[in-house]
């Protein structure tokens, strides 16, 4: 059985990304950059891997560095 792709759009101005589990991929998505990284960076420590994305501009993403762990030194 062949998966026929995602079943959403995009939303102009939102950011992404992508926690990678087997054998489905889960997206989400926030609308500030700030409630983008915290959350990105609160599964990361979890231990998940995960895929930033960027800001959806409406063809293409942008702002695509993913966010870096500011208290790494701890």
């Amino acid at each position: 059985m062949r998966r026929r792709g995602k079943k959403f759009d995009y939303a102009e101005g939102k950011y992404y990304f992508t926690i990678k589990t087997s054998p489905n991929n889960i997206t989400m998505s926030r609308n500030t950059k700030e409630e983008a990284h915290q959350v990105f960076i609160q599964y990361f420590q979890l231990g998940k891997t995960m895929e930033w994305l960027g800001r959806w501009g409406g063809k293409k993403f942008a702002e695509t560095t993913p966010p870096i762990k500011k208290e790494a030194s701890k």
